[in-house]
């Protein structure tokens, strides 16, 4: 693999620590600007803007190939899928999410409609990278039946009141970019940042609640290290 940041004057230290704040965390470009100066960076919002289109992309495809061997090596029995709408200069644009059992975020699509089409577009995208589970939870838009039913898995779905809250909170990350970046204006960067967010967010999703304080210390200091070899 080529150096990708040969042709950058910037350490790559900076630029991977500029594409994880405005990635990771609800803040603007000229936030992110503001915090770097802080540290004694002077780089403008716009720099920030190009290091993210260029470099997030690249982190995150390194982050799901890191994270592909251990992933294929546990069972995939559960999913959850869920769908949010976003708002493009004023037209409504569906974001489709699917996670796994252990709250690893899958995939992230982006369609125009809400149909069957879109629906069974999801489905085979997903099941192609990762294999068909045994159960599929999803709330009762009829699209899932619909799909599932011509793709002859429609007795792995489920349906209940709570039971897809894994898949709608992790749309709330989302939200919250969505709302420090003032919306999205053309699709396909809706699609790279969904794609490019997922990513990082699984690589720190830590799920403290599930470990004590000094193991969770550990797990943030190698994930940290991972983050810091990312294109090395």
């Amino acid at each position: 693999m080529k150096n990708p940041f040969r042709y950058y004057k910037t350490s790559p230290a900076i630029i991977r620590l500029a594409v994880m704040m405005y990635v990771r965390y609800p803040l603007s470009l000229r936030q992110v600007e503001d915090l770097l100066n802080e540290r004694g960076i002077d780089v403008s919002y716009e720099t920030v803007r190009a290091w993210w289109n260029r470099f997030g992309p690249v982190f995150a495809a390194e982050i799901r190939k890191a994270r592909s061997v251990s992933f294929h090596n546990s069972p995939q029995w559960r999913w959850h899928l869920d769908e949010v709408f976003v708002r493009i200069n004023g037209e409504v644009h569906y974001l489709w999410r699917a996670v796994d059992h252990e709250g690893e975020v899958l995939e992230a699509f982006v369609t125009k409609r809400r149909d069957r089409k879109a629906a069974m577009k999801f489905l085979k995208k997903t099941m192609k990278k990762y294999g068909s589970p045994k159960v599929i939870v999803t709330d009762k838009l009829r699209s899932y039946q619909a799909a599932m039913k011509d793709i002859g898995n429609a007795d792995r779905q489920e349906t209940g009141r709570w039971a897809n809250n894994r898949a709608e909170n992790s749309h709330q990350p989302f939200r919250r970019r969505e709302q420090a970046m003032i919306k999205f204006r053309k699709g396909k960067t809706l699609q790279k940042f969904a794609s490019v967010q997922s990513s990082i967010h699984n690589h720190f999703n830590l799920e403290r609640h599930l470990t004590s304080r000094q193991q969770f210390k550990l797990n943030r200091e190698a994930t940290l290290a991972d983050w810091r070899q990312l294109a090395a």
